[in-house]
């Protein structure tokens, strides 16, 4: 079970996916700090407050933090955006040339009677 195991984390496709955790946790750390510092003020300059999470709808004893939630939201819609921009860069890098297609059948055929007609005229 002990031999199954190293095999299983040894693959490339754990290490893969550990990475890209690794990263995706910074990634956030930095949008996080992008919302918070540079888009939640420019959106306070329209609502009246910098700070969304002090957004509140109080029913009866029961309090709704709406605005907590719009903060998550925003964080999700820029990681989202960011991460389509990352994808679609590095796209454009990876994209590669198309392989020609394979010869069918018929091609292979004509290449043989071309070259047998070739051995017959020498």
């Amino acid at each position: 079970m002990l031999k199954e195991f190293k095999q299983f984390i040894a693959r490339g496709n754990v290490i893969d996916l550990a990475v890209g955790v690794i990263i995706g946790v910074a990634f956030t750390a930095i949008v996080q700090s992008l919302v918070k510092n540079l888009i939640n003020p420019l959106i306070g300059l329209f609502v009246g407050k910098i700070d969304l999470s002090d957004l509140t709808l109080k029913v009866g004893d029961a309090n709704f933090k709406y605005g907590s939630f719009l903060n998550s939201v925003i964080n999700f819609l820029i990681i989202a955006f960011v991460v389509f921009l990352i994808v679609k860069v590095v796209n454009k890098f990876t994209r590669k040339e198309k392989a020609p297609a394979a010869p069918t059948e018929v091609e292979y055929l004509k290449e043989i009677r071309d070259l047998l007609k070739e051995k017959e005229a020498k």
